[in-house]
């Protein structure tokens, strides 16, 4: 789990509701009809944005960003140098039937085992980057839309309200509900946008960055493995992927 993702929100939101409940009752603060307005209105304009494949794999897509599923290039780049290792003392056959911990450095090490050019080697696994920093890049733009679409939301609700509230002037008794509606809808689209959507837009562009990363750290490995580079050459090529106070290698 992603426990800067949880701990932001969930904090976010908490200090909201605190302050709420230091402003009086709670539920004052809760409105039906401006929730639906907000939520369900944000839903449906954003699904009209994309592919009704890719908004429905927003469940899975959301996870991406409270979950942190890939792989650590420090014990990544371990794994790689005892295969670099393997491949020196035996050939590239000797990778064959290798149990690795990454899906993506399988599949290149497939590759090498197979005999596959360089080249090949290099376009298919960069297609394959590509192709995966293109999904998160879609989830992320899905959460960005619907950080700006939720304010856009409560300001329609906002017109709504007052609308209802000038047609009723003359009955005392519905200016407050109406007024209600009217404020309430700008506050749940300015916490859903900025306690919310914004931040986990941010956090899946960073998931996409750091796969990138990830993945092209294997595909530099895979190619030095193929041309035969010394494994402690490769350790050092690829610690440079790493922080500077993380690139030293452990005795």
């Amino acid at each position: 789990m992603d426990l800067a993702t949880i701990v932001g929100i969930l904090g976010a939101m908490g200090l909201i509701v605190v302050t709420m409940l230091m402003s009086g009752d709670l539920g004052m603060f809760i409105n039906i009809p401006s929730l639906v307005i907000v939520v369900g209105g944000s839903i449906f304009a954003v699904m009209a944005k994309f592919g009704l494949s890719q908004f429905l794999g927003i469940g899975k897509i959301m996870g991406k960003g409270f979950k942190n599923n890939l792989d650590n290039p420090a014990e990544l780049i371990d794994e790689i140098v005892e295969l670099a290792d393997a491949a020196r003392k035996g050939g590239l056959l000797a990778l064959e039937g290798k149990d690795v911990s990454s899906d993506f450095l399988q599949k290149g090490i497939q590759m090498l085992v197979d005999g596959h050019d360089p080249e090949v080697v290099k376009s298919m696994l960069n297609n394959d980057k590509k192709l995966a920093v293109e999904r998160h890049k879609v989830g992320s733009q899905i959460f960005m839309a619907m950080s700006a679409m939720a304010p856009a939301m409560g300001m329609i609700g906002t017109l709504i309200g007052l609308v209802a509230m000038l047609a009723n002037m003359d009955d005392p008794k519905s200016i407050g509900p109406a007024m209600a509606v009217a404020l309430l809808t700008t506050l749940y689209g300015a916490v859903m946008a900025n306690a919310f959507c914004e931040p986990l837009a941010d956090k899946l562009s960073l998931r996409a960055a750091e796969e990138a990363q990830v993945k092209s750290l294997v595909i530099d490995a895979l190619l030095a493995i193929q041309g035969g580079q010394n494994p402690r050459v490769i350790d050092t090529m690829l610690r440079t992927y790493l922080p500077e106070g993380k690139r030293e290698v452990e005795t």
